[in-house]
């Protein structure tokens, strides 16, 4: 594959999953009336594949320290398989469910200013790590899909280039997957 078509392609991958997730999020695709049971579970399940996603991207950092060429490999396949469940599971539970506010105690879908208080200044916290974790989501995936290229054709000095700035990101995002859930959770009124 040229240089020009893998570009092309992954940015086609990424405008349209960037596009989708957008979508969904700001409900312009609207879900259904009745928000499956199924549903309810699926921020969870979405931290999980995060949290199993950063152990593995450590564990394949290690592996490549020790010139364990295949073991990484297969770690990464395996992180990007579960990525890949993530965003689908992501944009699934977007469509389906409600948005769900930091801070809104009672599930009014409106935060008031009791509940703020009620919140304090974790909410800039909160707000700052989704932020972060939002804008580097997006970043991250024709970045792991170069990576992922690079490094099964073998194309060993531009993968290793490329991933000094994709495994950082990627860890960071997996990461904050799971401290968002964490702090998002209490307020699932499901």
């Amino acid at each position: 594959m040229t240089d020009k078509v893998l570009y092309r392609t992954v940015a086609a991958i990424s405008i349209v999953v960037f596009a989708l997730v957008v979508l969904l999020n700001r409900k312009v695709i609207p879900g259904p009336a009745v928000v499956p049971s199924f549903a309810y579970f699926l921020p969870k399940l979405n931290a999980i594949l995060n949290g199993t996603c950063s152990v593995l991207l450590v564990v394949s950092l290690f592996f490549i320290k020790y010139k364990q060429i295949q073991i990484h490999k297969t770690l990464n396949f395996i992180a990007g398989c579960l990525s890949t469940v993530f965003l689908l599971s992501y944009v699934l539970f977007h469509y389906l469910a409600p948005e769900t506010l930091y801070g809104d105690l009672n599930g009014d879908g409106v935060v008031d200013a009791m509940e703020k208080g009620a919140a304090g200044g974790i909410r800039f916290v909160y707000f700052a790590i989704l932020g972060t974790h939002i804008l580097l989501a997006a970043v991250v995936l024709p970045l792991v899909l170069l990576s992922f290229y690079r490094g099964f054709a073998m194309q060993v000095q531009r993968h290793k280039k490329l991933v000094r700035w994709t495994f950082p990101i990627w860890l960071y995002v997996t990461v904050t997957g799971v401290i968002v859930y964490l702090m998002i959770s209490p307020y699932y009124h499901f």
